[in-house]
């Protein structure tokens, strides 16, 4: 089961999630994880250093990353403000156009666009720009000017080939280290709430706890209990935000079955206690 982050983007009738990020936000930290969806992400202030599957880029003001489906992302941001954009590119398709195949191939994974975009006077910059603009200005042509923004993007892409073929056995997503990372992150993820150890990750994994630790971190950097408990914290943040739980409930209903544990972790984590943060 592929663990995809399954939740609205936008409304209904315009599916596209746009938000500002700061260090008060609960999704700030962004853990390793996967989506069907295209995610764009703007630096505006500090740095970003972020993984894309096995490719690495240290984020600067002005610099964009394009988030092709299914890719394994995550990253640490540093005295940074972002914003990011999700959409599920079956929306652009759906409006339709005479020649749409360019998109069809994005849907159906044959083409994958470039991911990293630095800062510079040139017509990547100038679309991405556009796009992330347009999400801002407040008008009753606010929809168009989203919609139209995408596909002027698009366009540029495929004038100046910013793609690549992913077909047959060179398929990127193929890969087997890719596969079985999203697999530990599924797992992680799906059982959050649970006491789990290293001995229990590494029986679902089909691995060594010592082969484990070691796969695990050369992927994503960290230790597998290190994820999960930053990945418990960042739920925790969201119910300090969005629900009236104790802090003692929350700190249960994600995984942590001692309080003081899980203050000291959220305070290491996110430089604050949890009351603190809940009232930022």
């Amino acid at each position: 089961m592929a663990y995809n982050e399954i939740e609205q983007r936008g409304t209904a009738d315009f599916p596209i999630l746009f938000a500002c990020l700061d260090s008060a936000h609960p999704r700030y930290n962004m853990s390793a994880h996967w989506h069907s969806e295209i995610e764009l992400i703007r630096i505006l202030e500090g740095e970003f250093p972020i993984s894309l599957n096995s490719n690495r880029y240290n984020l600067k003001k002005g610099d964009c990353v394009f988030i092709n489906p299914q890719t394994v992302h995550q990253g640490i941001p540093q005295n940074c403000i972002y914003e990011c954009i999700v959409f599920h590119i079956d929306f652009l398709y759906s409006i339709g156009l005479d020649n749409n195949s360019f998109i069809k191939c994005i849907i159906d994974g044959e083409h994958l666009i470039q991911e990293y975009f630095p800062y510079g006077d040139n017509k990547t910059t100038h679309a991405l720009n556009n796009i992330f603009d347009s999400f801002t200005k407040n008008s009753s042509a606010r929809k168009f000017r989203v919609i139209s923004a995408f596909y002027n993007f698009f366009a540029v892409i495929l004038e100046e080939n910013l793609y690549i073929q992913n077909i047959g056995n060179n398929k990127i997503m193929n890969n087997k280290n890719i596969i079985k990372l999203k697999s530990i992150l599924s797992f992680l993820r799906e059982n959050y709430d649970k006491p789990l150890s290293l001995e229990m990750i590494s029986n679902n994994a089909k691995m060594s706890p010592k082969y484990l630790g070691s796969f695990f971190k050369n992927m994503t950097g960290k230790t597998p209990i290190v994820y999960l408990n930053e990945y418990r914290i960042e739920k925790a943040s969201h119910k300090l935000i969005y629900t009236d739980m104790q802090v003692t409930d929350i700190a249960y209903s994600c995984g942590f079955a001692d309080l003081s544990y899980f203050i000291k972790t959220f305070k290491c984590i996110k430089g604050v206690s949890p009351g603190k943060f809940r009232n930022m």
